[in-house]
């Protein structure tokens, strides 16, 4: 199985490159300074034939060009496309929710540019390497914050919405790929405790990661463009 992952430096990405490694995989495990990302840099060590570390901002084209040249240097295709890189901007000194009174354009940009655009293009730009592979699968992190039947709170006001319009992008590039013959879902991991669930979240990255890895070997076709928690489970939009 050939694996590209984003933000891969950390919480569930640095545990699905942790698994898919321990599985026999290759994986291509992209962040946006992988030099600095210790957790990383041991896994390569320790995987250095089937780890490959590649920088990406998934918010500038050239990165994302840049990073798919890389992967062209070291494979024909790919299988999977985990795009699970994601920000939680904070309105304020220490204070870790989006509210009324504290917005800001500049928040809500960078925001909707990283949780939303960035995995579509990031798809886009790796659709000719997922069609050369086997039965391609693209599953895109979301959240239950991006379903509008779930929303009962107003913060966080960003990240929900860009979770909403990730959920849209993909939706819609699901039935164009589903022509190709590739798969692509939206996932909600869950609560999980890290940097941006924070202390408090109920469930360990290890779980959802091991939910997401089974997930995706047993993706069918007629699943193509479906909302799905991290146990297989549907989430209304």
């Amino acid at each position: 199985m050939r694996v590209f992952i984003t933000g891969a430096n950390r919480g569930l990405g640095l545990e699905l490159t942790r698994q898919y490694l321990e599985r026999g995989d290759q994986v291509f495990a992209a962040s946006r300074q992988p030099a600095q990302a210790t957790e990383l840099q041991q896994l390569h060590q320790q995987y250095a034939d089937r780890l490959v570390l590649l920088p990406l901002d998934v918010a500038s084209a050239d990165s994302i060009t840049a990073a798919v040249q890389a992967v062209r240097s070291n494979t024909d295709a790919l299988d999977v496309l985990i795009n699970n890189a994601g920000v939680y901007p904070h309105a304020g000194s220490g204070d870790a929710h989006q509210r009324l009174g504290q917005l800001t354009h500049d928040d809500a940009i960078e925001t909707m540019q990283v949780n939303a655009i960035g995995p579509l293009l990031v798809a886009q730009a790796l659709l000719p390497l997922l069609r050369a592979g086997q039965k391609g699968r693209i599953l895109s992190i979301s959240s239950g914050q991006g379903s509008l039947t779930w929303k009962a709170t107003g913060d966080p006001y960003h990240y929900s919405a860009s979770k909403a319009a990730l959920n849209m992008y993909m939706r819609s590039l699901a039935a164009e790929v589903g022509h190709m013959g590739l798969i692509s879902v939206l996932v909600d991991p869950g609560w999980m405790r890290t940097d941006m669930g924070g202390d408090h979240a109920t469930q360990e990255p290890a779980d959802s990661a091991r939910g997401i890895i089974r997930l995706a070997e047993q993706l069918h076709a007629e699943e193509n463009g479906s909302f799905l928690t991290w146990q297989g489970q549907p989430v209304p939009w």
